[in-house]
């Protein structure tokens, strides 16, 4: 049987805490369900999480020793798999992991070689990351910057959406 997965398309969405990359996410995700694509989306957390609750069976099970937790209903499920000290997986080995689909979203993983746009809030008062990641390949943003980058406004969701789609051959 063939890996469906091949024709995963992949974009990335890069900037700092506070920019604005989930809200746009937010967005864009029905904007793509509209076109009819199958999405999928994975976010790179930079602290420790835990989608467990104590006292809840399943997190009784991590915590006696399970290396994995699947929880399942009617509804969906979720697999819980501890590090237990090992390195963190690559980006790679979470997009094998998924479902096929045609479009992964990627929040996160500022370093991956993916294409990806920089979501840029000035009044945060970071730096912009396009100038040493060659991958970034537009900025959505909430003032002009200076660039030869394809800039949007933080709020032009379809905008930002066609152009995407035109990037990654879905359109």
């Amino acid at each position: 049987m063939a890996d469906t997965r091949i024709a995963m398309k992949v974009f990335g969405f890069a900037g700092y805490s506070g920019s604005g990359k989930t809200t746009l996410l937010e967005q864009l995700i029905p904007f793509f369900t509209a076109q009819g694509l199958k999405l999928a989306l994975i976010k790179h957390a930079h602290h420790d999480f835990d989608i467990d609750q104590p006292g809840k069976d399943s997190f009784r099970h991590r915590k006696a020793g399970a290396a994995e937790v699947l929880i399942t209903s009617d509804q969906r499920w979720a697999l819980m798999h501890e590090l237990n000290g090992a390195a963190e997986p690559n980006l790679e080995a979470h997009l094998s992991r998924l479902s096929p689909c045609d479009l992964v979203l990627v929040e996160g993983f500022k370093h991956a070689a993916l294409p990806k746009l920089e979501i840029y809030r000035a009044a945060n008062g970071k730096p912009l990351l396009f100038p040493q990641d060659p991958h970034i390949i537009a900025i959505a943003t909430d003032s002009p910057i200076e660039t030869s980058l394809p800039q949007f406004d933080l709020n032009a969701v379809v905008s930002v959406g066609q152009f995407i789609l035109i990037k990654i051959g879905l359109q």
